[in-house]
């Protein structure tokens, strides 16, 4: 469904993003933010859905200066290779800026405006929905800075967020001090689930709780115009 195109960022890169659209009528655009792997098969076929479900999706390439094309695998020196860019290597206020832009290139397409990220890309999420003026709602998986490094700042767009309370990665309590913190913009999901498991790619995979927080995310959307 979805194809590639190449969006110029403020500094001047070229990066490459997926981008998907609906075959019929169009509710709105999201940004779709990568796992630590790039933008994989599996995200590609997220951003797939998520037009099937009438939306025009865009998945950017985050990692495309540190990793062209980047689309790793789940383990062995893939996994490795994932941890060092997105640890070391990634510019983490690059990566915002380069949010910034594709959200600001949706925009312009007119609609509301959402975002969601899984992992690295539910901080990322989380953050734009707290820095950005041009976001209508955001749907948060399991980042791991979202209840630790941004956890004081309310969102500026409605929020929801999804943890696995048996998440090996993201430890719960931080979540709950989240929780207790009673942002008025943000509602907090915890689900019987350990880390990813939104996907089914990976051991955690809970279609249960998938599912659940796929229809918590397009309710939330619709609520909110789209």
């Amino acid at each position: 469904m979805g194809d590639w195109l190449k969006l110029t960022m403020t500094d001047g890169h070229e990066m490459p993003c997926y981008h998907a659209v609906p075959a019929g009528e169009r509710r709105g655009g999201l940004v779709l933010v990568q796992e630590i792997f790039g933008v994989t098969e599996h995200i590609r076929e997220l951003c797939d859905e998520f037009a099937g479900d009438g939306y025009e999706v865009i998945s950017p390439g985050l990692f495309d200066r540190q990793e062209p094309d980047c689309a790793l695998g789940y383990s062995g020196a893939d996994w490795e290779r994932a941890v060092q860019i997105a640890r070391k290597e990634h510019d983490w206020e690059q990566g915002l800026d380069d949010t910034a832009r594709v959200i600001a290139w949706m925009k312009e397409k007119g609609g509301p405006v959402f975002i969601t990220g899984f992992c690295f890309g539910g901080s990322v999420a989380w953050r734009m929905a707290q820095l950005s003026g041009d976001l209508d709602a955001a749907s948060c998986y399991y980042g791991g800075y979202i209840a630790t490094k941004f956890a004081d700042d309310p969102p500026k767009c409605a929020t929801i967020c999804h943890f696995g309370r048996y998440d090996s990665m993201v430890e719960i309590a931080p979540v709950e001090l989240l929780i207790a913190k009673n942002h008025p913009t943000a509602q907090i999901f915890i689900y019987e689930a350990g880390h990813g498991f939104n996907s089914d790619r990976r051991k955690d995979w809970h279609p249960e709780s998938a599912d659940l927080a796929k229809e918590r995310t397009l309710m939330l959307f619709k609520a909110l115009g789209g």
